[in-house]
C-alpha cells in the first residue's frame, strides 16, 4: 500500500518500523516540528524523524495542518492510499480525513471507546485498570470517536509503570496495525461504531498530579506512583525538600522507614526515590545516606 505516515513521540516509532519492514511503500513521514529540549533548550528532533531519516524516507514538519494549503496540496500529490495516524500530536482536518483511498487509520493506546484522548495508559493505570490493549481506528472528525477496526488485550500487572507499559503497547500497536492494513488490503475489515455510553476521557497529565496525598488508599498512592512514571513522577515532601518515589509496592504491614502507612490503614514500600538534584536510587541507598 502507498502510506503517509504521521507520527511524532518514541511510542510511534515500532509502528513506522514495522510498516517499513512489510514492504509498504512509505511516501512520507510527518512529524510535530523539532523542540528545545534537555538544560540548554536547544531544538532537538521528535524520535519519529529519527528514525524516518535514519530510514532514508520524506520527513516533513508543518507547523500545523488547519489552515496549512501547502500540506494539503503536498498530500493530495503524493496520493496515499491511507494516513496512519500514532500519536501525531495535530487534529486533521475534514480535507484530510478524506483524502485517501482507505481514509485515515489511527492507533491508540487503549480499548476504545474507554480512555479517549492523550494519556489513555497512564490513566488506566492510575485507575488501577488490570487490563488494557490497542485499538486500531477508522479516523472521523471527533477525538478517538471512529469506527473500531481492530483490537488486541494486555494484562496490566499489580506493579507496572505506565513507562513499561507504554513500551508493551507500543510493540502491540505495531503487530495490530500491520494486521488491520492486511485486512484492509484483503477488503475483511468490520468497522465496529464505538458506544459513546461506555466512553471515557484521558486527560493530558500534569505537574499538579505529583504530590502524594497519604490520606488516600495505599492502593491509590501505588497506582499514583506507577502511573505517573517516568512523568510528571508522584512526589513528596521529606524534611522540606522534594523526594520524587519512582518506584513502590504494596505492603500488608510496616516494620521499616521504608514503609509509609496510608490513609486505609495499609502501607507502601519505597524501592527507588530520587532527592532534589540527585540521581535516582534505590531507597535504601538513599537512606544510608543520610545523617
Amino acid at each position: 500500500m502507498r502510506i503517509v505516515f504521521m507520527g511524532t513521540p518514541e511510542f510511534a516509532v515500532p509502528c513506522l518500523n514495522k510498516i517499513i519492514n512489510d514492504s509498504h511503500e512509505m511516501l512520507a513521514v510527518f512529524c510535530q516540528p523539532d523542540r528545545p529540549r534537555g538544560r540548554k533548550m536547544l531544538p532537538a528532533p521528535p524520535p519519529v524523524k529519527l528514525c524516518a531519516m535514519a530510514r532514508g524516507l520524506r520527513v516533513e514538519q508543518p507547523e500545523a495542518l488547519r489552515g496549512n494549503d501547502g500540506a494539503i496540496t503536498l498530500l493530495r500529490e503524493l496520493a496515499p492510499d491511507v494516513i496512519v495516524v500514532v500519536a501525531y500530536g495535530q487534529i486533521l482536518r475534514r480535507e484530510i480525513l478524506d483524502l485517501p483511498k482507505y481514509g485515515c487509520v489511527n492507533v491508540h493506546a487503549s480499548l476504545l471507546p474507554q480512555y479517549r484522548g492523550a494519556a489513555p495508559y497512564q490513566w488506566a493505570i492510575l485507575n488501577g485498570e488490570t487490563e488494557t490493549g490497542v485499538t486500531t481506528m477508522q479516523m472521523d472528525a471527533g477525538i478517538d470517536t471512529g469506527d473500531i477496526l481492530l483490537q488486541e488485550t494486555c494484562a496490566i500487572p499489580e506493579d507496572m509503570t505506565a513507562g513499561a507499559l507504554h513500551d508493551l503497547l507500543s510493540d502491540l500497536g505495531a503487530q495490530t496495525l500491520a494486521r488491520t492494513l492486511k485486512a484492509m488490503e484483503e477488503g475483511s475489515l468490520a468497522p465496529i461504531p464505538q458506544d459513546n455510553s461506555y466512553a471515557s476521557y484521558a486527560p493530558m497529565l500534569h505537574r499538579g498530579m505529583s504530590p502524594i496525598d497519604w490520606s488516600r488508599s495505599a492502593r491509590e498512592v501505588h497506582n499514583q506512583v506507577r502511573g505517573l512514571y517516568p512523568w510528571p513522577g508522584a512526589a513528596m515532601e521529606f524534611y522540606g525538600k522534594l523526594l520524587k518515589v519512582h518506584r513502590s509496592r504494596l505492603c500488608e504491614t510496616g516494620g521499616t522507614p521504608l514503609h509509609i502507612r496510608c490513609g486505609d490503614g495499609n502501607y507502601i514500600e519505597l524501592l527507588t526515590v530520587q532527592a532534589e538534584g540527585k540521581r535516582a536510587m534505590p531507597a535504601e541507598e538513599f537512606l544510608r545516606g543520610l545523617k
